[in-house]
């Protein structure tokens, strides 16, 4: 029996007009990043990601998304913006939805006996990622991140 209620459903359908918008410089601010997306769709929402605790409390954390009102205007958006240099950096844009299924890919590729297919489940969406595994990606990058900001600050200490 299908669960109408199911938050993953609406998460799939909401990611589709949902880009992630990575790669950012430290010095574009949220009223520049909509300023760059504005022109290809309805923006109705976006989250700027910020560092929370730790020393680099307050600083960006150099990745955003965006929510369209539309998946034509999204990928559209996409189709426009990705690789497209701001403050030098290429942007890299994907849908929200390629974004965890391909961290969710690697990350299961690199373990071995890693099963991220629901079995006994009669899904629409071919290889649905669980849960678990969507988490574990999202914290893989988000560490992945740390240390690559870690890395590229010490060099400035002299």
């Amino acid at each position: 029996m299908a669960d109408l209620q199911d938050p993953r459903s609406f998460a799939d359908e909401r990611s589709e007009s949902r880009l992630y918008v990575g790669n950012l410089d430290l010095r574009i601010t949220e009223a520049a990043l909509i300023k760059m997306f504005s022109p290809y769709g309805k923006i109705i929402s976006e989250d700027f990601l910020w560092h929370t605790r730790g020393p680099k409390r307050g600083e960006p954390r150099g990745f955003a998304f965006i929510q369209y009102s539309t998946k034509e205007e999204a990928k559209l958006a996409k189709e426009k913006m990705h690789g497209r240099l701001a403050c030098g950096r290429p942007l890299m844009v994907r849908l929200a939805s390629e974004k965890y299924l391909e961290e969710a890919a690697a990350q299961n590729s690199s373990k071995a006996g890693c099963n991220t297919i629901k079995s006994g489940t009669t899904s629409t969406i071919s290889g649905q990622v669980s849960c678990s595994a969507e988490i574990a990606a999202i914290k893989n990058k988000l560490k992945a991140l740390d240390e690559e900001r870690d890395g590229a600050k010490k060099p400035k200490a002299s």
